[in-house]
């Protein structure tokens, strides 16, 4: 065991076996229903999200985790190591980055280190293993922050929505008001710049958009290079195995998980929803 605690949150989606795996901390954010809140993951499945969702005619909401769950952390993997480092959904969607860093200054036991991953869901996660696989290996701080900072620089990740309602109507997304006159007839493809959701193009079908992503991927994939990838969906499990599939036959150099939009991004993205991350191994 390395001396190095490696926390993230629940957008993460990581798969019970791997946060096990690799000793990863995970801190929960909240769906909230009416007058109900759940914390992702321990209380609402993914499953019982999406059968929720389709059920009520008002969006949840999302909450972040308060300072004090944050310290409460924080104080007690202190009792064990000396430093860690905390890894969260983009600081431009969510206040969780923000609020990790304000409450590691209150922990004086342990000094906290921060990496906002600008992104959400299964590239989280790969930012969370890997720290975690390096904690292990005995690297320190410095060498895991510019590791995962290597890492950033060839993240990218593009998806489509089956509607902007959700994200429109929970004011996540950057420059929507161009997409509005035609927002029935597309299935916009989105990406994640300057920390936010922003609309990346207009594409009419879902067969086109999803063929347009796959070009973008193309563009790295094709030269060879050693590629970890993940296609995320909301509820379409057999769309996403089938695009995996495709990309299994196309390339020798990627590897590619199959990952989620869990509830909390699901709340904003809506069901229906698919996209490919990956990153330059």
């Amino acid at each position: 065991m390395g001396s190095i605690a490696i926390v993230t949150d629940s957008t993460a989606y990581l798969p019970k076996e791997i946060i096990d795996e690799y000793g990863i901390t995970v801190v929960p954010l909240s769906i909230v229903f009416g007058d109900n809140a759940y914390e992702e993951g321990s209380e609402l499945s993914i499953g019982e999200f999406y059968k929720k969702l389709g059920s009520t005619d008002q969006l949840p909401t999302t909450s972040q985790p308060s300072i004090g769950k944050f310290i409460e952390v924080f104080s007690q993997l202190g009792e064990s190591y000396g430093e860690i480092i905390t890894i969260h959904l983009s600081s431009g969607m969510s206040g969780t980055y923000q609020t990790a860093l304000t409450a590691g200054q209150e922990v004086p036991e342990v000094e906290v280190y921060g990496f906002d991953s600008e992104i959400s869901c299964t590239p989280q996660g790969y930012y969370a293993v890997e720290a975690a696989k390096m904690a292990r290996e005995g690297a320190t701080v410095h060498e895991i922050l510019k590791r995962l900072t290597e890492m950033k620089k060839s993240m990218r990740a593009y998806f489509m929505v089956d509607s902007l309602t959700h994200l429109q109507r929970g004011g996540r997304l950057n420059g929507a008001q161009a997409l509005v006159g035609s927002l029935l007839k597309i299935k916009p493809i989105l990406h994640i710049e300057e920390k936010t959701i922003a609309p990346f193009e207009k594409i009419r079908t879902e067969k086109k958009a999803i063929n347009r992503i796959l070009s973008l991927f193309e563009e790295d994939a094709g030269t060879g290079v050693p590629i970890r990838a993940a296609v995320i969906h909301a509820n379409r499990l057999e769309k996403a195995e089938d695009v995996k599939k495709r990309l299994l036959n196309q390339y020798d150099n990627v590897t590619i998980d199959v990952g989620e939009f869990g509830p909390v991004i699901g709340t904003h993205v809506g069901e229906g929803s698919l996209g490919i991350a990956w990153y330059k191994e």
